[in-house]
């Protein structure tokens, strides 16, 4: 892409449009608020309309004109499997500490109500639930909306060896 100051309405044209899904899925599975406490949990269902709602929304404002290609993360090389464990052992912890942090200064806070990040992870069930409704997403945008059936549409799933760190 070449930088340049997009003046009022006019938009530069995108022939691709290229998403890494993992830092969506993450965003829209467990919002944020300001300070950067994680707002009550969502249901699955929530989670897969704010996903859809949020790449429909940067599909229709890039409006690529040939691609739109969907990347989940795959199963990583071997050499990066260490890296990656050991940080999902400190996001586990890190998350238990704060859940016991919050109880401590009185938070009513159930089980239930805490997201484990570590699902967003090849191979988990949520992944497989997740990838379905995206693969059903796709095929429902491009049979209702008539900008989407004018490019092609690549999902690459977390079936789909290789990540992209």
């Amino acid at each position: 892409m070449i930088n340049q100051v997009v003046k009022g309405s006019v938009r530069p044209e995108f022939d691709n449009l290229y998403l890494d899904m993992n830092g969506i899925i993450h965003n829209c599975a467990y919002p944020r608020e300001g300070d950067g406490a994680v707002k009550k949990r969502l249901s699955e269902e929530e989670q897969y309309a704010a996903i859809f709602s949020y790449i429909d929304r940067i599909f229709h404002l890039i409006s690529p004109q040939k691609l739109l290609f969907m990347a989940v993360d795959g199963v990583a090389p071997r050499a990066k499997m260490n890296q990656q464990r050991q940080r999902r052992f400190k996001s586990a912890k890190d998350a238990k500490e704060a859940l016991t942090n919050a109880r401590a200064k009185g938070e009513e806070i159930k089980d239930d109500d805490v997201f484990d990040s570590n699902c967003i992870t090849p191979g988990t069930s949520f992944m497989a639930r997740l990838c379905q409704h995206l693969r059903y997403f796709v095929r429902y945008k491009m049979q209702h909306d008539h900008k989407w059936r004018k490019v092609k549409v690549i999902l690459s799933g977390p079936d789909i060896p290789g990540e992209g760190e």
